[in-house]
């Protein structure tokens, strides 16, 4: 069980997108802090490889030609 303090604004928007969508306001709390732990993981990766002193990196046009696009 978590309990969160949001500004008044912030709590309004939820609110409002609750009602709009008829999904309770925890999911979209849920989903967004998925969402947010998923890209900070993604980050502290990619900033744990980058730290390496042999850390390898493609030009951006290899990446694309490596990804077909």
């Amino acid at each position: 069980m978590l309990s969160i303090r949001l500004s008044e604004e912030m709590e309004n928007k939820l609110r409002q997108i609750s009602i709009a969508t008829k999904r309770p306001k925890s999911y979209f709390v849920k989903e967004a802090l998925t969402n947010y732990l998923d890209d900070l993981e993604d980050f502290c990766v990619a900033l744990d490889r980058i730290s390496k002193p042999d850390a390898k990196y493609l030009k951006s046009k290899d990446a694309r030609k490596r990804l077909g696009l």
